[in-house]
């Protein structure tokens, strides 16, 4: 009886730290609703939002997404995230979508799959044609736990049209902090002068 108790406080006590841990990754960076006035990102100015979906593999058990879908979310938020910018050179954002997972409806509790989204970053110089990033990035984005989905998974708490929304607002948010943290790629923004 003894035994069979104890059995009981340790399960309950890892599943509290599998709960504990979920949430706890669940805070972490949220993408903000709107960008708004920020600092300078060297002389960048978007050019052009290009999304390519061609090629994007659908993974095991997804709900289906067309390509113009996928391109078209990802292309309206580049545009919102980036179009902020008026340095004095174009550039454009180029984001290829490799892989996806929109999660189909689980079993409460017991098995709940989980949103997914991979996608490969380009910028390229508008004016010379010309590549600046040596290499692409590549950003496997997972759906992020909500209260909502902690157990139930997104596939019973959302619409495929919510998940992919969400997926894309964090890949783009996570491409502009790359960006951001890899600024000097876009040579420094116009000096300010100020009159004496």
């Amino acid at each position: 009886m003894i035994r069979s108790i104890n059995g009981i406080k340790r399960a309950l006590t890892a599943s509290m730290a599998i709960v504990m841990a979920v949430v706890l990754v669940s805070c972490a960076d949220v993408p903000p609703a709107s960008v708004a006035a920020v600092e300078p990102l060297g002389d960048f100015k978007l050019g052009h939002a290009i999304a390519v979906a061609k090629n994007a593999e659908q993974g095991p058990m997804s709900r289906d997404a067309t390509t113009i879908e996928l391109e078209t979310a990802i292309k309206s938020e580049v545009e919102r995230v980036f179009g902020v910018y008026q340095g004095d050179k174009f550039y454009n954002i180029v984001i290829s979508v490799d892989a996806y997972v929109l999660a189909q409806p689980g079993i409460p509790l017991v098995f709940s799959p989980k949103s997914a989204l991979v996608v490969s970053l380009n910028v390229w110089d508008d004016k010379k044609g010309e590549r600046i990033t040596e290499e692409h990035k590549q950003f496997t984005i997972l759906e992020k736990i909500t209260g909502g989905s902690l157990l139930l998974g997104s596939g019973l708490t959302q619409s495929r049209e919510e998940q992919l929304a969400a997926l894309v607002q964090t890949a783009v948010f996570e491409a502009h902090k790359w960006l951001r943290e890899n600024k000097h790629v876009f040579g420094d923004a116009a000096p300010t002068t100020t009159e004496e």
